[in-house]
């Protein structure tokens, strides 16, 4: 069937509803739906939870994960992550048939005209006026969210899929109605700002405690986002930044109003078990131990499908890396690790100076593994032999198997005391330049222990929203609306946040707050963008965060020697997938499908 963008499908699909007992969504297909069913109460609940379901293709895949983070001044392409879709995003030669572009470009407009009947159908069923306000909230709330996807990877993309902007349509329709491009980025953000607005007035203010429905805070977010993105491009509106501002300040000045607030201890963020803290705006949820209702067709093996595959994409080469006298400490893939897929490496880049500051600033022992323990899944008479034969060269389980030091020279330190356990430099690190140990700093925000297999994919909820974010969001919108001292205390609360570490003293907290607080001599772009490396790094968004604000070329130039050669001006942009290209009809007969193209990829 020809790509075209939307699913003409979507009402034969399948639909989901919310488990009445679950925190989360749950699954359960049906066969057929008709749109007259989706204008009933019952139908226009199963829609919209469908269109919650749907975030997960954009959110954990492998596909959107390489899109969100690959070939940036943060990650580069692992040891197993050196040919396919993954080499083409990490080295800047991407075909339009790159798969991981089809991620969002194939799933999202289905979503989008979904949302679409959503809004036309809403105010015609028959419930009570504050339900509906909130299903259509939803509905606008997601709807910019899917636009924003393709928006930040593809540019301008179509509002109108064939029957007006914003219309449902059930008809297939073949036409591409991009052109001219920065007319229709125009609309594509004026829209988006709408949806976000109204979102923010009509969502619940506060979300459920332990769920993650939209609220009022998550709209907010995306709204401030949505601002500063537009600030930054072609289409620009000279009161962009201001309103980026105004509208993150809205959400920090009244965080109790929303039910939102910065965790003191920046490692419990990402913590597995709290998942639903207070300072997470908006994740896409899956489910623990439940691969069927994630769409998990083959546990273990699934890489495509909207499977949450974060916790296993990041992982360096742990298993059977440290040998100690024939013996490897670690020879099986332990559920606390991972499967070491090697796909997203760190660049030197993060772990040298981005980070460079590893002891007053928590965020770099937060966001990555560097301390491998020995384990094994190994049960019953394997577990006492494995204990046996750890026992003959002295270690046991739980003793450290490798460890990557912050300096050289501390590396240097505990090997010259005769450490046996696996001690690597930052030098020694794995890199494309440097391959001979598999092993780097290693993301665990995803760890998931809670799986049935070791191969599994998670049941965690996926972070998209987080306050913290409106905080860096408000402080970049208040240097490029030129009151850069208003970032100031926005920037501290995060970095004074970031010295906490729950066993230190009173007194040794303040004086690590003291060393991380900053001046408005410090703040500029470069400033805030490593600042939002040290709190966002690996979250789905530093890819975009460089491409909208032009500055990707730049610092893959600066920072990844894997992307280098290649990158172009270009570049900010993804290629239309070339299914796409290959099915439009042109309304005036003109055969000439490359003027759909972005630039640099025809």
């Amino acid at each position: 069937m020809k790509t075209r963008y939307f699913i003409q499908a979507i009402l034969l699909s399948a639909v989901i509803l919310l488990g009445g007992c679950k925190k989360a969504l749950e699954e359960h297909p049906y066969t057929v739906f008709t749109t007259e069913y989706l204008k009933t109460p019952d139908g226009l609940q199963a829609a919209i939870t469908s269109v919650y379901a749907g975030m997960r293709y954009d959110y954990g895949p492998i596909g959107a994960v390489l899109l969100a983070n690959m070939g940036t001044d943060e990650w580069t392409f692992g040891d197993q992550g050196n040919s396919g879709q993954t080499l083409e995003l990490g080295t800047y030669q991407i075909p339009a048939t790159n798969g991981a572009i089809l991620t969002p470009w194939n799933r999202n407009y289905s979503n989008i005209n979904l949302c679409n009947f959503i809004v036309d159908a809403a105010p015609k069923v028959a419930m009570s006026d504050a339900a509906r306000n909130v299903i259509i909230a939803e509905a606008r709330y997601l709807r910019a969210h899917y636009y924003l996807l393709l928006v930040e990877q593809f540019g301008a993309v179509p509002l109108d899929l064939g029957s007006g902007d914003q219309v449902f349509t059930d008809v297939a329709y073949y036409g591409f109605n991009r052109l001219p491009f920065n007319d229709i980025l125009k609309k594509d953000y004026q829209a988006m700002i709408n949806d976000l607005t109204f979102a923010s007035q009509n969502l619940p203010v506060t979300r459920p405690a332990n769920a993650f429905k939209l609220s009022q805070a998550a709209a907010l977010h995306l709204l401030s986002r949505v601002y500063l993105y537009r600030g930054y491009s072609d289409v620009k509106e000279s009161t962009d930044f201001n309103k980026a501002y105004t509208t993150a300040m809205e959400l920090i000045n009244n965080k109790a109003k929303y039910g939102t607030d910065l965790l003191q201890d920046y490692s419990q963020v990402h913590k597995q078990g709290n998942d639903y803290n207070k300072e997470i705006l908006y994740s896409v949820e899956r489910l623990a131990l439940n691969n069927s209702n994630n769409e998990t067709t083959s546990p273990g093996t699934e890489f495509d499908g909207k499977v949450n595959l974060a916790n296993n994409l990041f992982n360096a080469n742990y298993q059977n890396a440290a040998t100690v006298g024939g013996v490897s400490l670690i020879d099986d893939r332990p559920l606390q690790y991972g499967r070491p897929l090697r796909q997203l490496a760190p660049t030197a880049n993060v772990f040298n100076r981005v980070f460079a500051d590893k002891s007053n600033d928590s965020r770099y022992d937060a966001t990555f593994r560097t301390l491998w323990r020995v384990a094994t899944l190994r049960t019953g008479k394997d577990l006492d032999d494995f204990k046996a034969k750890l026992a003959t060269v002295g270690f046991a389980i739980g003793d450290t198997a490798i460890y990557l030091a912050r300096t050289d020279a501390m590396a240097a330190q505990l090997k010259a005391a005769g450490k046996k356990y696996k001690v690597l430099g930052p030098s020694e690190f794995w890199s494309n330049q440097n391959k001979t140990n598999q092993l780097y700093p290693n993301l665990k925000k995803y760890d998931d222990s809670v799986r049935n297999n070791f191969q599994d994919v998670s049941g965690r909820p996926y972070i998209v929203a987080k306050l913290s974010e409106v905080y860096l969001i408000a402080a970049e919108a208040a240097l490029q609306d030129g009151h850069p001292a208003d970032a100031v205390p926005l920037i501290n609360a995060l970095r004074e946040r970031a010295a906490y570490r729950s066993w230190l003293t009173a007194a040794d907290v303040a004086t690590r707050k003291a060393a991380m607080t900053i001046t408005v001599a410090q703040i500029n772009l470069d400033f805030i963008l490593d600042e939002r490396t040290r709190e966002l790094c690996g979250e789905g968004i530093r890819w975009a965060d460089l491409a909208v604000r032009k500055k990707l070329v730049e610092r893959v130039k600066l920072y990844n020697p894997d992307g280098a050669p290649n990158i172009k001006d270009f570049h900010n942009l993804r290629p239309i997938p070339q299914s796409q290209i290959n099915s439009v009809v042109d309304p005036q007969g003109d055969p000439n499908r490359n003027k759909y193209q972005n630039p640099g990829y025809y």
